[in-house]
């Protein structure tokens, strides 16, 4: 596996920035870096993105957050007890710099020596587990837990809180789908407080944020992202559980599934991935042979450079206007390789690749998996 750090350290950037850049309307992870990489320095980026969203189509300019509202969420998270890390600090979770949509901020509640073990694995699965689901994550977990492993999961029902509850004694990561203010569900508010208090919570939501549907597979990506491997234990054709499989597989980390009754619904998902060519697993025992045996680079760390952008070359408004045209042409509700607009397009990369941007800041395209883009429904 190459862990190779996806992008230029933010460590020496102010979080103040970092953190006005990412709340920014239609600013998420990949677009954060795309500008940062474009403009070359966070203020620039900040003072040139309200007039590109307009470029992109937009009718009123992207709101950015103003510098007392960033300040605000610093103070709050840290009336809390939590802490602001940005990627590549030597506090953010090793691999986790190695994925394409990296966060480039957490906000953390814990310890980040949590995630400092040999390695991270994630264990996912049913919210409707069954008992013996349940009990398995649990032993599972406390298996791991034995060799030093870190456990991460997403605090839901079922599976999750069960591996969490496993693992609290050795080391749990819980990446949640809200503000680190917001305990969801419910019922695992004692938890949540007992793994703030001997482990970590984190996540890339601002506080206050309630959880979406479509939070929760950008939460799964980070936990298969901060593992060296994911285990599923119990998951329906259609669970999230499966989602978070398939992004492990894309992320180039190792995937486990825990076989089960093809009588139970719960365990058609498992079965399916183990068709697929998954990891059958039955105890610890089988993810740390598989993880350890003959990989002595797998927990190497990387060293992760400062950010150097490279000489900006700015294409003229004139080509710009025809990247415009040509672009919208292109682009319809299916995604599209950018490599292969940029060929139809007959015009430079970085023509087509700043129309892009301003189209992504106006909101009237979106980004798929595979560097692919198709306009917004």
């Amino acid at each position: 596996m190459n862990f190779a750090p996806t992008y230029p350290s933010l460590a020496k950037e102010k979080t103040l920035d970092v953190l006005r850049l990412i709340r920014s309307e239609n600013v998420g992870p990949v677009t954060f870096f795309k500008l940062l990489s474009y403009f070359g320095t966070i203020p620039k980026a900040l003072d040139a993105i309200p007039e590109m969203s307009l470029k992109g189509g937009r009718a009123k300019p992207i709101v950015i957050p103003s510098e007392s509202k960033a300040k605000e969420e610093m103070e709050r998270a840290d009336d809390l007890g939590a802490q602001m890390v940005v990627y590549g600090s030597e506090d953010y979770p090793t691999l986790l710099h190695t994925i394409h949509d990296a966060p480039p901020l957490l906000t953390m509640l814990g310890s980040t020596t949590t995630w400092r073990r040999d390695s991270c694995v994630g264990i996912v699965g049913a919210r409707n587990a069954s008992a013996n689901g349940c009990r398995f994550a649990n032993l599972l977990a406390q298996g791991l837990g034995k060799h030093d492993i870190c456990v991460v999961s997403g605090l839901a029902r079922g599976i999750d809180a069960s591996a969490h509850i496993g693992a609290l004694n050795s080391g749990t990561v819980g990446v949640i789908a809200g503000g680190i203010d917001t305990v969801y569900p419910p019922e695992n508010k004692d938890l949540y407080a007992k793994m703030a208090e001997v482990g970590a919570i984190i996540t890339e939501n601002a506080l206050g944020h309630a959880p979406q549907p479509r939070n929760f597979p950008a939460r799964n990506r980070i936990i298969s992202g901060m593992s060296h491997g994911v285990v599923v234990v119990e998951a329906s054709l259609k669970s999230g559980s499966l989602i978070t499989a398939r992004v492990a597989a894309e992320q180039n980390r190792d995937v486990f599934a825990v076989p089960g009754s093809p009588l139970d619904p719960r365990c058609n998902g498992t079965n399916q991935l183990l068709r697929e060519g998954a990891i059958l697993t039955e105890n610890a025992d089988d993810v740390i042979s598989h993880l350890r045996s003959g990989r002595s680079d797998l927990f190497a760390e990387n060293d992760i450079q400062s950010f150097n952008p490279p000489p900006r070359v700015t294409p003229s408004e004139k080509e710009l206007e025809k990247a415009r045209v040509a672009v919208r042409e292109k682009l319809g509700a299916s995604p599209v390789l950018v490599d292969e607009l940029i060929v139809q397009c007959l015009l430079t990369a970085n023509a087509v690749l700043t129309v892009l941007l301003e189209m992504e800041l106006a909101g009237t395209i979106q980004r798929h998996p595979g560097n692919r883009v198709s306009l917004s429904l």
